[in-house]
């Protein structure tokens, strides 16, 4: 029989949602169908101030919540249209929602989804809130892609890092022998975006084109690598709440050029990512990359300059084109809930164990 999965993935790019169809009874994986959905500018526009403390947070988040299931149930649709497929085929649907805190040290985090309401649009099975159960055992809830990324892009007989560049950058460590690891890194596109949209009035910097203009303000670099977070141990993850405008604001007066502050944002990508996998996973002679920057043409010359003597490619690669691993991981994530199988990686996380991830909710 066929095992038919749907995946959602609505990262912190804000950017809208990527979801993909795939069979997971043959390997490879590779996604039957695929399809991407923008969040409309009101929407994302809302999900950015959901992001911080502001009035009717409750009702504004439940109604978020419901919108952002009605666009996911379209995305669904449009890939049971595209590869022919009946809903009553597909075992489920794995949603990781959209992240508006993340508070581990707290004790919560809270991605914004519907779970009830997709069920009911789509007539499938839907499995969300992944995070949670990893938090409550006293982890981080994140990076949750690593368990993925070794079942998909392990046991290739070389030490491999897998670094996904979303959002926020985050690195999987899969060596040829021991324990698989991983943590997020730091930004990858968040302050990027961000510094486009204030500038350019754009939502992102298409192929890294204006920051390959600009030119790297050294002492500026210095101060933004200063951050604790970088040089923090592991497990550990970040997001917005650290990475932020104000953060941004705080290091990048207006005397520097933009085009040279969007340069060195870039550089600050490039060299937190290749300074993490010097410290924690030596010996790496592979380096495969994932998310939306891994088209940033820009980007990936900077990593490949820090990383040179190691083979840098994204994951197309090895099969899997980049812009979908992630909304992969969480199609599989599902398959490993319905199984009762745990999804995440204590060695990553910190959780006290492992832990079958996600609530279900029926067709």
């Amino acid at each position: 029989m066929p095992e038919l999965y749907a995946g959602l993935m609505s990262g912190t790019s804000l950017d809208g949602i990527d979801a993909v169809l795939i069979e997971f009874q043959h390997t490879p994986w590779r996604p039957l169908a695929t399809h991407s959905l923008a969040y409309p500018a009101a929407l994302r526009a809302e999900a950015l101030a959901l992001n911080a403390a502001g009035a009717a947070e409750l009702e504004r988040a439940a109604l978020f919540a419901n919108a952002h299931a009605e666009r996911c149930a379209e995305a669904v649709h449009a890939l049971l249209a595209a590869a022919r497929v009946d809903a009553t085929a597909v075992s489920a649907i794995g949603c990781h929602g959209q992240t508006v805190r993340h508070r581990p040290e707290l004790g919560y985090t809270v991605q914004l989804a519907n779970g009830a309401l997709l069920a009911e649009r789509t007539g499938i099975r839907v499995v969300c809130d992944f995070r949670s159960r990893d938090v409550a055992a006293g982890g981080q809830g994140a990076p949750l892609v690593p368990a993925f990324h070794a079942a998909c892009f392990g046991a290739a007989g070389t030490h491999r890092v897998v670094v996904n560049l979303g959002g926020i950058a985050n690195l999987t460590d899969l060596p040829r022998d021991g324990a698989v690891r991983g943590f997020d890194t730091g930004p990858a596109n968040v302050l990027l975006d961000l510094w486009a949209e204030q500038h350019l009035g754009t939502r992102f910097d298409r192929d890294g084109a204006w920051a390959a203009g600009g030119r790297v303000v050294a002492p500026l670099l210095a101060r933004l690598l200063a951050e604790p977070y970088f040089t923090a141990p592991p497990p550990k993850s970040t997001g917005r709440e650290l990475f932020n405008a104000e953060w941004l604001a705080q290091h990048a007066p207006e005397r520097f050029a933009p085009a040279d502050v969007q340069a060195t944002l870039a550089e600050l990508t490039a060299a937190s990512v290749a300074d993490a996998i010097e410290r924690h996973c030596a010996g790496a002679g592979e380096v495969l990359l994932c998310g939306g920057g891994a088209r940033n043409t820009d980007l990936v010359q900077r990593l490949g300059a820090r990383l040179a003597g190691r083979m840098v490619a994204d994951t197309g690669a090895v099969g899997l084109a980049p812009e979908w691993v992630e909304a992969s991981a969480f199609a599989w994530l599902a398959r490993e809930a319905l199984a009762g199988r745990p999804g995440n990686v204590p060695e990553v996380t910190g959780a006290r164990g492992p832990r079958v991830l996600g609530a279900i909710y029926p067709a």
